[in-house]
């Protein structure tokens, strides 16, 4: 394995030097002929990285971690986490890999992670490994969440290993690297406060407010402003997949970031038709984690990240206690807000409607998307064409037409404005049919739909001629659709 430094890479390590209690250096399996499959070219410039050297041999062997520059230290970070209410002490990266961090010109910085980089010692069992089809998922699906105006892990890239994979059947190896403005967990916190020392908790929360939340740091309280930071940030997070439809499908508390951002595109979809029952998980038997859910699942998750916190809230432990709660109680609140936000403006509705009048065409518009099993998409982005020309194509969208009407009469008196609508209600999203057409060809070797899906869905608001497909709904034979883990 190769330590030469290349002058277009510089990676740090201040993570695994300034928390090494919480992580294991670790190094990549060799990949003996690495073929990249997919660059992010924007992403790659926008962190100071050369696209044309990422594609060389070189590079490649730095996006599956064969190559490590001097002066980094590659890790399996440590963490735990609530999985569908029950906890694991130790997970960890069992098939992840940071490799180091990476600065921006404008100072900013970034994670370089690696997923399906081989065995470490939190892998459980498992073989380490990723397969070509879910590592091109979480690139698409990704890369999708951010043009929607998301906060979410980027990826950069997807390189082929040569390697088989095997699952239910035998599959094309791949690794995933992806970029985040870090990997800090709420089961980060969950591992530090387990093992004990309290030095270790009180140095994770510094870093975590010196990465993320640096306001905090002037605050009267330091750590509970931290709390309050991210209450906040997963309660905008929340909100945002909500309004755009979207379901995480492993809302576990190894999944629940302290930036606020996405991570792990694993059994994740967009809904169709709109059900707030609707569960794509394959190992979701109970619905934990369903579209409704979601934002009850991320304040339960939130609760456990107060647990871990409560001796940096207060020596007293009925203080920290109570001090937690309070800043606990905020999360439906912002949450509300942000959801009701959001629907007035995928509504059109004008910022001087008195609230009541708006709530209730948004309760109204929700029973009438659910009981007409309505394209969640599809709908709202038509009807910024009602009211922009009068267009009927939501109106088409509903079977029961008289019940349409009648709402869209409440809903046109009100004055929506369509060139909001436009800038909120998305023409193309990853839709999960056209994500597994994309995915079922790259597996095969062509990966020409996967690029028309990502030049759709890169630019979700504007519509362009020739893209009809990606705006549709599924064909009718598409079925009832589930989604895997990966692992």
């Amino acid at each position: 394995m190769s330590t030469t430094p290349q002058t277009t890479v510089t990676l740090e390590s201040r993570f695994a030097r300034e928390l090494e209690e919480l992580s294991v250096p670790w190094r990549a399996d060799d990949v003996a002929d690495p073929r990249l499959l997919v660059l992010n070219e924007p992403l790659a410039a926008e962190l100071g990285l050369d696209p044309e050297w990422l594609r060389s041999p070189e590079g490649a062997r730095l996006l599956v971690g064969n190559l490590v520059p001097a002066g980094a230290m590659p890790v399996a970070q440590a963490y735990s986490g609530h999985q569908f209410g029950s906890f694991s002490p130790r997970l960890g990266d069992g098939r992840a890999l940071l490799l180091g961090e990476v600065v921006d010109a404008e100072d900013h910085r970034w994670d370089l992670h690696l997923k399906g980089s081989g065995r470490t010692p939190f892998a459980r069992g498992g073989d380490g490994l990723a397969a070509v089809g879910p590592m091109l998922r979480e690139y698409v699906v990704s890369e999708a969440m951010h043009a929607l105006g998301v906060p979410t892990t980027r990826s950069l890239a997807v390189v082929a290993t040569g390697r088989q994979v095997r699952r239910e059947s035998l599959l094309p190896g791949a690794v995933l690297a992806r970029v985040a403005s870090s990997h800090l967990r709420v089961g980060s916190f969950q591992y530090a406060r387990a093992t004990g020392d309290l030095d270790l908790l009180r140095r994770l929360a510094d870093h975590a407010v010196s990465r993320h939340h640096p306001q905090a740091a002037e605050a009267e309280h330091p750590y509970l402003a931290l709390f309050e930071a991210v209450v906040a940030a997963q309660a905008s997070l929340v909100a945002r997949w909500m309004l755009l439809g979207f379901v995480h499908g492993v809302m576990n508390t190894d999944n629940t970031t302290i930036s606020g951002e996405t991570i792990d595109y694993g059994p994740c979809a967009f809904l169709d038709v709109f059900d707030p029952s609707a569960v794509f998980s394959s190992i979701d038997h109970g619905g934990r984690y369903a579209y409704r859910n979601q934002p009850v699942a991320a304040q339960w998750n939130l609760a456990r990240l107060a647990e871990a916190l409560l001796p940096l809230l207060d020596e007293d432990q009925d203080r920290a206690v109570s001090l937690a709660e309070g800043a606990l109680e905020a999360f439906p609140r912002q949450y509300s807000a942000a959801w009701s936000a959001g629907m007035r403006s995928k509504l059109g509705l004008p910022g001087d409607l008195d609230d009541e009048v708006a709530a209730t065409l948004v309760d109204d518009v929700l029973v009438l998307l659910q009981q007409n099993h309505v394209d969640w998409t599809s709908f709202f982005r038509a009807l910024g064409g009602t009211a922009r020309t009068g267009a009927h194509a939501a109106r088409d969208l509903v079977l029961d037409l008289p019940a349409f009407d009648a709402w869209a009469e409440r809903w046109r008196a009100a004055g929506p404005d369509p060139d909001v609508m436009d800038r909120v209600n998305p023409a193309y999203i990853s839709r999960n049919h056209l994500v597994e057409e994309a995915l079922a060809s790259a597996v095969d070797g062509d990966l020409d739909p996967l690029g028309r899906l990502l030049e759709a869905v890169t630019s979700p608001y504007e519509e362009r001629p020739g893209l009809e497909r990606y705006a549709a709904g599924p064909p009718d034979d598409f079925g009832a659709y589930t989604t895997y883990c990966g692992t």
